[in-house]
């Protein structure tokens, strides 16, 4: 069966993208820790990050890289936090989320309840951030 983040990327459930290439693509997350929260996920359906090829890994990771410093410019941070979890849904995804302090890494914290606006607003800043890169 295929996993909620292949149905997000086969386009069969909905999704808010903020980039995407043949092996790798990034979307606001629906329970955000903080405004900006981005999944950067794989689309070959990988459950754990130690099992996936060191280039294939390495192409994830340019990618979280990039939306790091996409998510800082559009929400004015500094950093931006990065988070390998692999427990809530088995296939790859790295979490990347600005960040102020250590309270915004926590899963406690998430707001199951977004508005579609917030949700909007954020992947319209962060794909403007990311056009401002190239």
């Amino acid at each position: 069966m295929a996993s909620v983040f292949t149905m997000i990327i086969n386009r069969e459930i909905p999704g808010r993208f903020v980039y995407e290439d043949d092996e790798v693509v990034a979307f606001l997350t629906i329970e955000p820790m903080t405004p900006g929260h981005t999944l950067v996920v794989p689309r070959a359906e990988i459950d754990n990050w130690q099992g996936i090829e060191a280039a294939a890994f390495a192409r994830v990771m340019a990618v979280s890289q990039r939306i790091g410093r996409a998510v800082s410019k559009a929400f004015d941070t500094e950093r931006s936090g990065l988070i390998i979890a692999g427990l809530e849904v088995p296939h790859l995804h790295v979490h990347v989320f600005p960040a102020r302090d250590l309270a915004d890494f926590g899963f406690a914290n998430v707001d199951r309840s977004p508005s579609p606006e917030s949700l909007d607003d954020a992947q319209t800043r962060i794909k403007a951030a990311l056009a401002e890169e190239n």
